[in-house]
């Protein structure tokens, strides 16, 4: 059946997107969800985290949020706001420009502190970028979600995905579109941040809670595939790779 989307406020754009991705998805995919009921009601303010395994998986991510009632905010990369027509939509939506390396990286944190103050669904990318494990686990993750989470005393909803690799290979602009793949989406209950909460924010406490989040991301990544993740996470810092962009090219694809 049709769905309207979330019961809340949305500007034009949000709903015209929507209504135009949604369908194409419904189309060219199939899904395969679960730990719905993990994910809070409108109203709630939350950070959502998921892996990333494609280009794809934003949008497959959001159907699969926008079917369970809430409408994320993304953090985006700010380049992608400089897209002729597309970065003007999507700041139109709401979604939060990330400046990466820069002074203004703490306006991005702003933003999502106030998002979520307002009751909002923030979906934070710990691993700010596909991942570069070879056998595509989370990478060690950058401690935006955590930060978030961490000031605002809100959830962190852990979500794996896998499936939109297949639609779209990582880094590839082709998709494959038939056999029709399955968008396999499972949210995990809220990482349990607890013990952090009322102590002061410091690096370690940032880095320690960001390492649960991927803990928990991966354990619900790792039912999925039915696989064991390595010992080790993946740490693009000390693996040679560029930060950003394809690992097998060099420099910064976007």
């Amino acid at each position: 059946g049709h769905v309207s989307g979330p019961r809340q406020r949305l500007g034009f754009w949000y709903r015209f997107v929507a209504g135009i991705i949604r369908p194409i998805l419904v189309l060219f995919t199939r899904h395969d969800w679960h730990g719905t009921e993990h994910l809070p009601p409108v109203g709630t303010g939350v950070v959502v985290s998921p892996n990333h395994v494609s280009y794809a998986d934003p949008l497959t991510f959001a159907h699969f949020l926008w079917d369970n009632g809430r409408a994320p905010r993304f953090l985006a990369k700010e380049s992608v706001f400089r897209i002729p027509v597309i970065g003007r939509i999507i700041a139109a939506c709401g979604q939060i420009p990330v400046y990466r390396e820069s002074r203004d990286a703490a306006k991005a944190f702003t933003e999502a502190v106030k998002a979520i103050e307002q009751g909002e669904c923030v979906a934070i990318y710990p691993e700010g970028t596909i991942t570069r494990d070879p056998g595509l686990w989370p990478m060690v993750g950058k401690t935006g979600a955590a930060r978030v989470a961490l000031e605002t005393g809100c959830d962190v909803i852990p979500v794996a995905q896998w499936g939109p690799h297949e639609l779209l290979p990582p880094y590839s602009k082709k998709p494959r579109l038939f056999p029709r793949k399955i968008m396999r989406v499972t949210a995990g209950p809220p990482v349990d941040l607890d013990d952090f909460k009322g102590r002061p924010i410091t690096a370690e406490l940032v880095q320690e809670a960001t390492e649960r989040i991927m803990e928990a991301i991966t354990s619900e990544l790792a039912k999925i595939r039915g696989e064991s993740p390595p010992d080790t996470r993946f740490d693009p810092r000390h693996s040679g790779v560029p930060p950003t962009g394809n690992p097998g090219r060099g420099g910064d694809a976007r």
